[in-house]
Order: C-alpha cells, then sequence, then structure tokens
C-alpha cells in the first residue's frame, strides 16, 4: 500500500502507527480512547459490530470515519459530516508577525476553553496530547489557536482551527495554520486536514496556503439507542 492510500482510513491507520497507543481495538475496528477523541475507523465490515457496541458503552457518541459502517440495535446514524480532504504538498511562505506560543502544558485550560467555545463536543480534556497546539493571545487572553490530531508514519493532520469570534478577519488563523504545517515538515511528515464540504469560506483559505482536496470523505456520527 503506498503511504497516500491510508489517508482514506485516517482514524485505522493512526491507531495503527504513530498513535497506537492511544488504542482500542476490537477486532476489524480501532478507536481513539474516548478521553482524546471519539473517533474510530475499521479495516473490514466483518468484524465490527460487538466493537462498536462495545466502544457505545465508553461514550454514547462518537464517529466512524471513511465508510459507512453497518450499524447494529443498539445504535443509530444520527448524521453523516461530508468533509474535504486537504493535502499540502510544499511549505506556506508567509511572513509570521504574531507571536505564537505552545498551549501543551500549563496553557491547555485556555485551548480547550476557546476550542469548546467555538466547535463544541470536538475537543476533549486529553486531546491536546494527540499533538502540538499553538495559539495567539490577545491581552493575556487566547484569541486563536491551532494543532495536531490524528497522526500517521508520513503524515499529521491539522486540526482546531479556532478563532474567537470577536478576533476574526485579523489573519491569525492564517499565520497558525502555516506556523502548524511548517512544523510537520520539519518532522518530515506531510501535512492534511479535514474541512466540511459546506464550509466555504474555510475552504477558501486552505487552498490559498496551497492545500489541494484529495477526496470527500464522511464522518459517520452514531450515538446509543
Amino acid at each position: 500500500m503506498r503511504e497516500e492510500e491510508k489517508l482514506d482510513n485516517p482514524v485505522w491507520f493512526s491507531l495503527t502507527e504513530t498513535h497506537h497507543n492511544f488504542a482500542l481495538t476490537y477486532g476489524d475496528i480501532k478507536f481513539y480512547h474516548p478521553d482524546y477523541c471519539p473517533f474510530g475507523g475499521f479495516i473490514s465490515q466483518k468484524d465490527i459490530s460487538d466493537g462498536t457496541d462495545q466502544y457505545a458503552n465508553e461514550t454514547a457518541d462518537f464517529y466512524i470515519v471513511g465508510e459507512k459502517p453497518v450499524l447494529t440495535e443498539g445504535l443509530r446514524l444520527n448524521k453523516e459530516l461530508i468533509c474535504n480532504q486537504m493535502v499540502l504538498t510544499d511549505k506556506i511562505q508567509t511572513e509570521i508577525t504574531e507571536e505564537i506560543v505552545q498551549l501543551n502544558t500549563d496553557k491547555k485550560a485556555d485551548l480547550i476553553e476557546l476550542v469548546n467555545l467555538v466547535q463544541p463536543g470536538y475537543f476533549k480534556e486529553k486531546t491536546p496530547l494527540l499533538g502540538n497546539y499553538y495559539g495567539i493571545y490577545k491581552n493575556n487572553k487566547l484569541v486563536a489557536v491551532t494543532g495536531e490530531r490524528m497522526k500517521m508514519n508520513a503524515y499529521s493532520e491539522i486540526s482546531a482551527v479556532v478563532t474567537h469570534p470577536d478576533f476574526t478577519g485579523k489573519g491569525y488563523a492564517k499565520q497558525l495554520i502555516a506556523f502548524t504545517a511548517n512544523h510537520i515538515f520539519s518532522e518530515g511528515k506531510v501535512p492534511y486536514l479535514h474541512v466540511a464540504e459546506t464550509n466555504i469560506g474555510a475552504i477558501k483559505l486552505y487552498e490559498k496556503l496551497g492545500f489541494e482536496t484529495r477526496r470527500k470523505i464522511s464522518f459517520w456520527n452514531l450515538v446509543k439507542i
């Protein structure tokens, strides 16, 4: 299998490779421990029913990324979130004028608060342990963040591209994306991201920075009945 093909199943290969220590494995399906990220991925449909039911006992609301899973009687499909999977091939050439700080340790509470203000539900208490997270402060207030989530041997996902509603339009996201992406390149990996296909503004920003849409990929939101 070519490395790029692993992007078709990013959760499975992240939990098989770089993030294997965060995996809960049930036969042919793997999940991130729900304290980190409520995502799962499978390599085959034939042996996932027991796994999805067991994971539903860990967290009653989660996502499976990639192909549509077969549902059991104990689960229902809440929604399908269709995303553009976008990949960057070259470093971003842009001026960094803001002070960018790392948020993973003593500033973790600020990070969790801001992300859940703008994108509630996705970001968990231990999500910052999955990768590096960076932010911009103004008057001692965290106003914009970007970081890393799923990680494979060859690819790292950019995630949590969030700006406080009172501070949008100032170019903070652009600088944070560039900073994060270029750090990923410095590690010998390729940055990629997922963005809802309806988020046209974000897609246009990513395209301006050099990201190209590789494919559409679905995030299937399952909830326990």
